[in-house]
C-alpha cells in the first residue's frame, strides 16, 4: 500500500553501545543551525529513576538540531525537577513543557496531545523516558525520511533489548516482511522510542483520533499505512530498550516466547483492539488509500459477519503476522473469536 521501504544492512554486527557516563552529564548542548530540525516528543510519569540516561542521549545526537516538547502525566516523584535541570542545561527554548501538563490520562493520550500540539514540525520524534538513544538515530533516521519528500512518510526501527542497567544487550526480533496495511491492522511493528515521522505524517495522525485503549504508536503506523503513506522499517537498530517492571509495553526476543505471550494474554484484548481500530478507519475511509478501503471493507464484513465472510476476510494481500507461527494464531483468533 503506498510506497514501502525496507532499509537493509550487510552487518548483523550490535552498534557500539554508548552509555553515558557521569562525566558527560554537564556537557553543554552544542547548537548547530542548518542542519536537519527534529521536534522531540517526550510523555513523562514518575521516571525520575531512568530519565537522565535517555535525555543524556539527546545531547549526544550527530548531526542534527533538536527541539524538546516534553508533557508531564502527572509525576509525584521527582520527574519535573530533573526535566527542569535539564531544560536550565539545555537552554528553555529547546525543552519546553506543554501547558497541558499535569492531568494523568495515560501515555497514549499524553503522546497524541504532544503530538497535536506540535503537528506543524518538520521531523517528529516519540521518545520513552526509561531508554536510550543510540548517537545516530536521528541523524539515520531524517537522512531515510528526507527521500520521502511531501508525502507521509514514518520511520521506524529495531531495538537493542537491555536489563534495568543496560546489560545484557540483545537484538530485537528481525521483521521479515513488508510493513504495510492491512498487515498493519495484525500487529505493530513499529516500536515508539523508534519512531520518526514528517509533518504530513503527523498532520495524518492527528486528523484520526486514537481510538479507545490504542497505543500511539501502533495508531500512528496504521494510520500511515492505511493511508498510503511510506513505510520505512530500518533493520539496524536505533535505541536500547530497557526492559524493567515499569515497562508499558515489554519486547520479546524469540517467536515462541511472543507466541506464548500472546496466548497468555488470549484473545478478547485483540480482537476487541483490532475491531476499534477497523471502525475507527472505517469511519474515515476517505482518507484512505482506494486499495486500503478495499481490504478495510472486506475485513469489516468478515469480522461482523460470519464464518465464509472470514475466510474470505484472511484472504486479503499480507493480512498476516510476521511469523507462520503468529499468523496461525492470528488466523485461529480472528475465525473464532
Amino acid at each position: 500500500m503506498g510506497s514501502l521501504s525496507d532499509c537493509t544492512e550487510q552487518s548483523e554486527q550490535l552498534p557500539v553501545l554508548a552509555i553515558p557516563q557521569p562525566e558527560m552529564r554537564h556537557r553543554p548542548v552544542q547548537r548547530s543551525p542548518g542542519r536537519p530540525y527534529v521536534t522531540i516528543l517526550l510523555s513523562t510519569y514518575n521516571g525520575a529513576a531512568y530519565l537522565e540516561h535517555q535525555l543524556d542521549s539527546f545531547l549526544q545526537q550527530q548531526d542534527v538540531v533538536w527541539r524538546l516538547a516534553w508533557r508531564d502525566d502527572g509525576s509525584t516523584d521527582a520527574t519535573c525537577a530533573v526535566m527542569a535541570e535539564f531544560a536550565r542545561r539545555a537552554g528553555r527554548e529547546r525543552c519546553v513543557k506543554s501547558e497541558s501538563s499535569g492531568e494523568h490520562i495515560g501515555a497514549a493520550a499524553s503522546f497524541a496531545k504532544l503530538l497535536k500540539e506540535n503537528q506543524t514540525a518538520a521531523f517528529i520524534a516519540f521518545a520513552d523516558q526509561d531508554d536510550h538513544w543510540l548517537p545516530e538515530k536521528l541523524h539515520r533516521s531524517l537522512r531515510l525520511l528526507e527521500n520521502a519528500g511531501n508525502a507521509p512518510a514514518l520511520y521506524c526501527a529495531r531495538q537493542i533489548l537491555t536489563d534495568e542497567n543496560f546489560n545484557h544487550p540483545t537484538p530485537s526480533m528481525k521483521f521479515k516482511g513488508r510493513p504495510g496495511f492491512p498487515a498493519s491492522l495484525t500487529q505493530n511493528i513499529a516500536t515508539g522510542n523508534t519512531i520518526v515521522m514528517n509533518q504530513a505524517a503527523a498532520r495524518l495522525v492527528c486528523t484520526i483520533p486514537l481510538p479507545e485503549e490504542s497505543t500511539h504508536d501502533w495508531w500512528s503506523y496504521l494510520v500511515v499505512s492505511a493511508c498510503g503513506g511510506t513505510v520505512i522499517y530500518d533493520k539496524v537498530p536505533a535505541t536500547l530498550y530497557r526492559q524493567h517492571a515499569q515497562n508499558m509495553i515489554g519486547s520479546q526476543v524469540r517467536t515462541a516466547s511472543r507466541a506464548m505471550a500472546a496466548l497468555q494474554r488470549g484473545p478478547r484484548v485483540y480482537m476487541t483492539m483490532m475491531r476499534r481500530h477497523i471502525e475507527r478507519l472505517h469511519e474515515y475511509r476517505d482518507l484512505l488509500h482506494p486499495l486500503a478501503v478495499l481490504d478495510l471493507q472486506s475485513i469489516r464484513n468478515g469480522i461482523t459477519g460470519g464464518l465464509t465472510g472470514r475466510i474470505s476476510a484472511l484472504r486479503c494481500r499480507s493480512f498476516t503476522r510476521a511469523t507462520a507461527l503468529e499468523t496461525l494464531l492470528f488466523r485461529l483468533w480472528f475465525l473464532t473469536y
